[in-house]
């Protein structure tokens, strides 16, 4: 058992379920801007992306990141799952990657580089991590 109490195995699916959530949070911004510039924007969104306001731009970089990300995280994840990793440090580095995910979002969207980059590569040590561990658990 883990911090939160379930298996470690739970925790890589729960991880992959709220990963793939979190793909779509920064597209509701983008939803409610396409409103607000009217019908056109929701007849042809992609043409009408420069009209978007910044954040909204923002947004939409962040949402194309997310499924990048993703991909990398959710074959990570599985392989853990798979090889059964059971090690409190491979739930943590799950459980970091979402939550580095949401905040980079949350920092793109706030244009706030610095931070943004940094949850990037928490994110991406938290995949990596779970990389390791699964080549590590197969081998033994």
């Amino acid at each position: 058992m883990t911090l939160l109490q379930l298996p470690v195995s739970i925790i890589f699916l729960y991880s992959i379920a709220a990963a793939a959530i979190l793909i779509y949070l920064p597209f509701l911004l983008v939803a409610y801007a396409r409103f607000q510039i009217g019908y056109e924007a929701l007849a042809t969104p992609r043409a009408q992306f420069d009209k978007l306001p910044p954040y909204a731009q923002r947004a939409t970089w962040a949402h194309q990141n997310s499924w990048e990300a993703f991909m990398l995280f959710a074959i990570a994840a599985l392989m853990a799952y798979v090889t059964d990793v059971n090690s409190p440090t491979a739930a943590f580095a799950a459980m970091a990657f979402v939550v580095a995910r949401l905040l980079y979002s949350v920092f793109y969207i706030l244009n706030i580089p610095l931070l943004r980059s940094l949850m990037f590569a928490m994110g991406s040590l938290g995949s990596g991590t779970l990389i390791i561990f699964s080549i590590i658990q197969a081998n033994s």
